[in-house]
């Protein structure tokens, strides 16, 4: 069954709270991963692993650098979910 909004952003916000340590009451749809959240590229790429798994979707590199908000990431997963 498809996961709401809601559901991959708790997800999703734990994953970066693990990975970053950015708390994850911080990460909001609003927010980029690189200003307000302070993810580097490399970080980056451990929360595209991370998610990928989490979340049984494949995130191509060319898909990554689109992902520049939380709200994006959000909606790519929602949109590709299985």
């Amino acid at each position: 069954m498809a996961l709401t909004q809601e559901e991959i952003l708790a997800d999703l916000a734990e994953i970066v709270e693990e990975v970053a340590g950015v708390d994850a009451a911080d990460v909001q749809m609003d927010k980029s991963f690189t200003g307000d959240l302070d993810v580097d590229s490399l970080t980056m790429v451990e929360v595209v692993v991370a998610a990928e798994e989490k979340f049984s979707v494949k995130i191509p590199d060319d898909a990554v650098k689109d992902l520049s908000t939380v709200g994006d990431a959000v909606g790519y997963i929602q949109k590709n979910q299985a």
